[in-house]
């Protein structure tokens, strides 16, 4: 199992690990089904009112889709499957409130659930990038969910550096991505205590404030997500001159603000 789950009956809050540590908590295709299979399990176990999602380890909270996973495209210039539309809580029609603790890497496909969570805890190690720009690849679906979350030009200089740059937890904190800046290790802990209060609170009155919550960007989101995969099929290199560029990468060729 890639997807470790406790459920603390006694709060109502249970923590999702995403664990594979030796990968960066990479998604690839197991971790992606049983996250989403954990989402709609939630739905209707009433012992879960709050969750918190975190990553093993201390080096990554997730670094998106594992490399190693082969995802098949069809041929048609109409089509282009995206591996990761269910990979988030809201997009299993989860309305209890989820929060991420975020420690380490935070990269790619790691916003699809930064961005289907209510909000962001994170430690002063956490950083923040996104590298497909770099290895020839459109950043639609994840800039259009930090879109939601921070100022225009803070998405666009992390869409754009692409692995030049990383963003600092610090940084992350003032731009409003991360709601709470914790020490080293901290993050978890500060999550569920959050976690713990909300889910104190009458849980029919929480799942409409996350519900009215989404609803107020959803109608944006939509229309975005629905012209992201032209962009893709149109902008994107072919799998194999990505390849290039991702193993010609020099290791720790950025910076950090």
């Amino acid at each position: 199992m890639t997807v470790r789950t406790e459920i603390d009956k006694g709060t109502g809050v249970a923590t999702v690990t995403l664990d594979r540590p030796r990968r960066h908590n990479a998604l690839d295709q197991a971790t992606v089904a049983q996250l989403a299979a954990t989402w709609r399990d939630f739905r209707f176990d009433d012992a879960v009112r709050a969750v918190v999602l975190t990553g093993a380890g201390d080096r990554a909270f997730c670094t998106g889709i594992d490399r190693e996973w082969d995802v098949p495209q069809p041929d048609s210039p109409y089509s282009a499957d995206d591996p990761l539309p269910t990979v988030g809580p809201k997009a299993n029609d989860l309305w209890k409130p989820v929060i991420a603790a975020v420690n380490g890497m935070a990269c790619g496909g790691a916003f699809y659930l930064i961005g289907e969570s209510e909000f962001v805890v994170a430690d002063e190690t956490a950083t923040f990038f996104d590298p497909h720009t770099t290895y020839g690849m459109v950043n639609a679906f994840e800039s259009i969910y930090l879109a939601h979350r921070m100022p225009p030009g803070e998405v666009a200089r992390l869409a754009l550096m692409g692995a030049a740059e990383r963003m600092s937890a610090r940084r992350a904190h003032e731009t409003g991505l991360v709601s709470e800046l914790t020490p080293p290790g901290g993050a978890l802990e500060a999550a569920l205590r959050c976690a713990t209060v909300i889910a104190g609170h009458p849980t029919e009155a929480v799942q409409g404030t996350v519900k009215a919550l989404w609803t107020a960007k959803e109608a944006t989101r939509s229309h975005a997500f629905a012209r992201a995969p032209d962009l893709i099929k149109l902008g994107n290199l072919p799998p194999e001159r990505q390849a290039d560029l991702f193993n010609s990468r020099t290791q720790g060729g950025f910076r950090t603000r």
